[in-house]
This record gives C-alpha cells, sequence and structure tokens, in this order.
C-alpha cells in the first residue's frame, strides 16, 4: 500500500466551487472511513496519520468498526484502547453495525439472523464464537450472544452504548451515514444518522452545513455538493480513506 494525498480544484487546496460556505473547522481533524474489520488497513493508516506530523489535528472515526472484515476483535480493542489514551483528542462514532451489533446482545433471537446475513458472521468468527445455523432455538441465540459478550468484554460493551451518534468542528459535522437536509443535526433521528436519508445524496443543506460521512461506498473520495464522502469500501478493496479536514481545504489519504 502507499501514501495518497489526493488533491484537485474543487476537492484540495482550493475553495469548493458552487453555492456552498467555504469549509471552515474550528479544529483540524482527520476522519476516518468505514474499517470493517480490516485491522491491518486501520493500523498502516494510523502510521500514515502519524507520519503526517499534524498534531494539532483530531481524529474522528466514523463508524461501522466490525462485520464483513475478518479481524473485528481487534479493531474494536484497538480504538477503545487508544481513545481512552487519547480522550478529547479523538472521537468514536456510532455506525450501524455497531447498533445492529448491540441490537443482537439486547435481541439475540429477534436480531441475530439478519445481523449474520450483513457481516455478523465473519465478527463472530473474529472472537471464535459458533453461529447458530438455520432458524435455531431460542436457548441457542441466547447462548451465541452469551458467548459473544463474554468475549467482547463489558468494559468494550459499555463504551459502544456510549458511542455518540455525530460530531461537529465549525461548519462541518462528522456522522456516519448522513442526514435529513430539511432538519438541523441536533433533531436528526436516529435511523438517519446511522442508515441515511433519502434525500441526502440530492437535496443540499440550507444552513451552510458540510458533512462528512461513510456508509456508503464510493470509488473516490470526494467533496461535492455540501458532503465528503469517504468510505471506500476496505473489506472489499482494500482500501481505508481519510480526510484532513482544515480551513477551506480537504485533502485525503489512503491506506
Amino acid at each position: 500500500m502507499c501514501l495518497m494525498i489526493l488533491r484537485s480544484k474543487n476537492r484540495s487546496s482550493e475553495r469548493p466551487k458552487g453555492a456552498y460556505s467555504p469549509i471552515q473547522p474550528d479544529v483540524p481533524f482527520f476522519a476516518v472511513g468505514d474499517v470493517h474489520g480490516c485491522d491491518r488497513l486501520l493500523e498502516q493508516m494510523l502510521h500514515r496519520l502519524d507520519g503526517l506530523r499534524h498534531p494539532e489535528a483530531l481524529l474522528v472515526m466514523v463508524g461501522d468498526y466490525v462485520d464483513r472484515g475478518e479481524e473485528s476483535r481487534r479493531v474494536l480493542r484497538r480504538l477503545f484502547v487508544l481513545s481512552q489514551a487519547a480522550g478529547d483528542l479523538m472521537h468514536c462514532l456510532m455506525g450501524n453495525h455497531e447498533q445492529m451489533l448491540l441490537d443482537v446482545l439486547d435481541d439475540p433471537q429477534g436480531r441475530g439472523p439478519r445481523w449474520l446475513r450483513h457481516g455478523g458472521l465473519q465478527t463472530l468468527a473474529s472472537y471464535r464464537v459458533q453461529p447458530v445455523l438455520g432458524n435455531g432455538s431460542a436457548s441457542q441465540w441466547f447462548e451465541m450472544r452469551d458467548r459473544l459478550a463474554a468475549a467482547i468484554g463489558e468494559d468494550i460493551i459499555k463504551w459502544l452504548r456510549e458511542l455518540p451518534l455525530s460530531w461537529q468542528s465549525g461548519n462541518v459535522v462528522v456522522v456516519h451515514a448522513g442526514a435529513d437536509p430539511d432538519l438541523p443535526i441536533d433533531e436528526q433521528e436516529t435511523g438517519n444518522l446511522l442508515w441515511g436519508h433519502p434525500e441526502f445524496h440530492q437535496k443540499p443543506r440550507a444552513d451552510g452545513l458540510w458533512v462528512v460521512h461513510g456508509h456508503t461506498i464510493t470509488e473516490q473520495p470526494r467533496v461535492v455538493q455540501g458532503r465528503i464522502p469517504i468510505d471506500t469500501g476496505a473489506y472489499a478493496t482494500g482500501m481505508l480513506t481519510a480526510a484532513l479536514v482544515e480551513q477551506d481545504k480537504v485533502s485525503f489519504i489512503q491506506a
């Protein structure tokens, strides 16, 4: 893997064009896209960001740390330890896959089958927990849940439950999936932030906010119409992306 800082006229050092406010975060920050169990890529990315020598930049993770990839256990442990040490210098957001995992812990029989179909099998394998095959009985689902909860650990489960849905600096907000363009961020329904909104990609916001997000895989990260999508499908493409967001400038780093 190589380091690439992507620059172009409308997605880097020049002001983005169109009827949008200049990008003006209060502090510079790195936003890292969906990791999805790709711990080796996450490790490479963290080394690359450290090597950029930008000590004042905060670190924001957009969610979806688990499922699909093979190393969910290592990803969660790494992010938990780092966030505990970093304090306010690092912010990990909730993704829809973290919410699905918590839903399974709360309602294994009702939520388990759907989770297994959407990447939960890989998460279970990373914790060496056998999945329920077929429909399964209630006792089988609860046994799977108990083994998974014990393997994850109470400290990380508590951390997951407390993950915020958004983080904002100046006129830039980071969410996992998207937002209703007609509502302020603090009035959004949880589902909009975790799963997206049907008008998020079509309708511009009227409040001047730029939205950095993951969830929907994009071939290339970019700055477009008030949005900065950074999920490049790490588990499928082998490419993890981060955005460095500064005053009137966005640069992209890939591992």
